[in-house]
């Protein structure tokens, strides 16, 4: 039997998914969770096979918790399955260790199969969005580039992010000046939504 934990902040998906996956004959969902930042205490406590991690959860993303099982965990297989089809999510995903990453609104079917082919070793990505990943390249940006558009996304001012990340305003904005011309973007707001539009952030 394969013992599956599933990791998803909306309750109706997240049941949704679970009632489809318990009719599979070989395949039991033995844990939920609606909170990236317990999927490791989560998995501790039910000896899973393969955990299913939705990327924007509260209290820890999926793509945070994939990184923290895989240092935990070493052995347990770990499905992305997200809504955002984003190449940049793909890439990320990929360079953090996942066995597989899915778009929901694949077939149930396909999930299923996906879990048995991650156990039997092998790697499953959308086909979509292997070639976008592939188009699109890697991000451009800088880990303190994302750090700053991050905070920009979330509302803070220059200098909120200035004293947020121990920088001074004029690197700040030397930073912002950086990303905008990377993405492309008019200005800070734009270029914080292209770069969580590309799955850059």
């Amino acid at each position: 039997m394969i013992r599956v934990l599933l990791a998803e902040d909306q309750a109706m998906v997240r049941e949704a998914l679970a009632a489809l996956l318990e009719l599979e004959p070989d395949i039991r969902v033995v844990a939920q969770a609606a909170r990236g930042d317990v999927v490791v205490d989560a998995v501790r406590a039910n000896d899973v096979d393969v955990a299913l991690l939705d990327i924007e959860m509260p209290g820890m993303s999926g793509l945070d918790a994939l990184g923290v099982l895989r240092a935990s965990f070493p052995d347990l297989k770990i499905v992305i399955l997200t809504t955002f089809g984003r190449p940049g999510y793909l890439r990320r995903a990929m360079e953090s260790g996942a066995d597989a990453f899915l778009v929901k609104d694949a077939p149930a079917a396909q999930l299923a199969a996906a879990i048995r082919r991650v156990l039997a070793g092998e790697r499953v990505i959308d086909p979509a969005l292997a070639a976008a990943a592939l188009a699109d390249g890697a991000s451009p940006l800088t880990d303190r580039e994302r750090d700053v558009l991050r905070a920009v996304g979330s509302g803070s001012t220059n200098d909120e992010i200035a004293a947020g990340l121990h920088l001074s305003s004029g690197t700040v904005r030397n930073y912002l000046s950086t990303a905008m011309q990377k993405t492309g973007a008019r200005n800070r707001a734009e270029a914080a939504r292209l770069a969580a539009d590309k799955g850059w952030l």
